[in-house]
């Protein structure tokens, strides 16, 4: 190529490059719509401790930050702490002469500068000048000031203080650029120690040396890479907008989960997993009114060594408590009584008692309750409320012996097509089922509960779901909870119990109406409450403990074509999976 195509090509690359306007004020630089500002670090105090710059880098803005260490002769410094020393001790033994009360600071600067210049001697110290420069970016002057008086506020409360560089703005902003030339040229004489402090750069991250991938740190790039069970508790909640990602970050979770042997159970209520499911040789049960597959709720769990029959039998009894005041509404407290009498004879017919072996005994079903209540004075109302779930429209749903196995690593209970008026009694009936099974037998299991508010709406159903997450640690359960309602959610004690009983919590895009729940009951600062307003798709904050990060989830083109919510991908797969169909035929 010729000379002058090479400066053709460079002139239109700087052009491509170069932004549209650029202009430098006394303690700015407006670059194109943006304005920035460069402040420098000017003084340190006497001791750095490690990771002090923390704050700075994980300061939720946009800036661009350097560094400049240039090391000194070593024999040259000896020969000004030499002189520096001989000036301070003659200080010294002028005011003690002049009978002045000695002076703590001068005798520390001499203790400081002998303990220096031994190392420095010793050849365990060196000696540098430190340039730390910071460029900061914001939409307008008034953003600019807030985010230096942050900066200087985060710096000063640890001493350490920073100039603007006041009419230098240009020589600020070519030192931050990436080019490693240094234009401000302000340095502080540091040694190796307090200087050492500032490396490495130290931000929020959350990765350990075994889990699956959860995302990319939106902070620094690095891998968000863990195991949930090596938590305090291995539950999580994750809160979002319809549209946000949440199902999309839990189906992922689920698959990479499924891969390290962790068994995943899933109540569904919008079938968003059966794809997953079938993709993976999962199990698709489908609960309705009419599907063939069928739970009893008196099946009871299989006691563990450490566990006694009569509390198991008296723990289960109250989970159907719940159930029962579910499907009859409200009652009185005669029928309350009633009722508990009414699920212990039923449990009689069988042979089956509190402190009896019932692990081998078949249980009794909704039928043989019925006609105990029916045998009982008082309980006529309750009688004629359960008809309809052993002889009307919704015997096929309860009446029947229990047909569903847990025995496939991946199950999927579809509620989809069950009215609405059932729907929480279908949660609840499936979470009992689950949990008994869990408490049987332990093994590393997720359970993830879709769309919490239709159970947490009403007391039973949310407190229900708060006992399986206090208690799931103990059969080595992951309870995941996933909710778009967040208001009415934590609204409930027990929401908020869940949320605090869980070690994981992700938020993903959040709509106006739910966004200031979210910031009391997270802390969130303004700018991340901002951050969850305008999230895209697939990203949110990411709370494990104490710590949380931005997250950006990250999926590989085969995994996105089995998790994918999108109706628009969904159609395509189906389009390609009958084109390759026909083409097979």
């Amino acid at each position: 190529m010729s000379k002058s195509a090479d400066t053709i090509k460079s002139t239109e690359i700087d052009a491509f490059l170069a932004p549209s306007a650029f202009s430098v004020a006394p303690n700015h630089i407006r670059i194109g719509s943006q304005y920035a500002r460069t402040i420098f670090l000017a003084t340190y105090p006497r001791f750095l401790h490690t990771s002090w710059f923390s704050p700075i880098i994980n300061l939720d803005r946009v800036f661009d930050i350097s560094i400049y260490t240039n090391p000194k002769n070593t024999a040259q410094i000896l020969k000004q702490l030499r002189d520096q020393l001989a000036r301070l001790e003659a200080q010294v033994m002028e005011e003690s002469a002049a009978g002045k009360v000695r002076n703590p600071l001068l005798e520390t600067a001499i203790q400081d500068i002998e303990s220096l210049r031994d190392r420095l001697q010793q050849g365990t110290d060196r000696f540098f000048e430190l340039g730390v420069y910071i460029t900061f970016y914001e939409g307008s002057l008034q953003t600019l000031d807030e985010t230096e008086n942050k900066l200087k506020g985060l710096l000063e409360y640890q001493l350490i203080f920073s100039r603007p560089a006041t009419f230098r703005m240009s020589e600020g902003f070519m030192s931050t650029l990436p080019l490693g030339s240094d234009k401000l040229n302000v340095y502080t004489s540091l040694n190796t120690e307090p200087l050492s402090s500032i490396f490495p750069f130290v931000s929020f991250d959350l990765t350990s040396d075994s889990g699956i991938l959860y995302g990319i740190n939106t902070h620094n790039n690095s891998l968000v890479l863990f195991d949930r069970f090596d938590l305090e508790n291995a539950n999580s909640v994750v809160f979002g907008k319809s549209g946000g990602g949440k199902s999309y970050t839990v189906k992922l979770e689920i698959l990479r989960s499924l891969v390290f042997g962790t068994q995943v159970l899933v109540i569904d209520p919008e079938d968003e997993y059966k794809y997953l499911a079938e993709t993976v040789g999962g199990s698709n049960v489908k609960i309705s009114v009419n599907s063939p597959n069928h739970i009893n709720p008196f099946d009871l769990p299989i006691p563990k060594e450490d566990e006694s029959p009569a509390d198991v039998f008296k723990s289960h009894t109250l989970s159907l408590t719940g159930l029962f005041r579910l499907m009859m509404g409200d009652l009185t407290p005669e029928e309350s009584n009633i009722l508990d009498e009414a699920i212990i004879q039923t449990y009689a017919i069988k042979d089956i008692a509190p402190e009896s072996d019932f692990t081998k005994s078949e249980p009794p079903i909704l039928s043989d309750f019925q006609n105990v209540l029916e045998g009982l004075t008082g309980a006529e109302s309750m009688a004629v409320r359960m008809k309809k779930f052993t002889q009307g429209t919704f015997a096929g749903f309860l009446n029947n012996p229990t047909n569903v196995a847990l025995d496939a690593r991946f199950v999927v209970f579809s509620i989809r097509d069950m009215e609405d008026e059932l729907r929480p009694i279908a949660m609840y009936l499936v979470l009992n089922h689950i949990w008994t099974q869990v408490r049987r037998n332990l093994k590393k299991r997720i359970m993830v509960v879709d769309e919490a508010w239709w159970l947490m709406k009403y007391p039973l159903g949310a407190e229900f779901l708060f006992n399986i997450a206090k208690r799931a640690r103990k059969y080595y359960l992951g309870l995941t909870t996933i909710t778009q309602d967040i208001p009415d959610f934590m609204a409930t004690p027990q929401g908020k119990s869940i949320v605090t009983n869980s070690s994981m919590q992700i938020l993903m895009k959040q709509s106006p109406a739910a966004i200031e729940v979210v910031k009391e009951t997270f802390n969130l600062t303004d700018a991340e409450k901002y951050y969850l307003l305008e999230a895209r798709v697939g990203f949110g904050l990411f709370f494990l403990g104490q710590n949380h990060i931005g997250i950006r989830v990250v999926a590989s083109y085969a995994e996105d074509q089995i998790i994918t919510s999108d109706p628009r991908q969904i159609l395509e797969v189906e389009k390609a999976k009958e084109e390759w169909a026909k083409a097979n035929q």
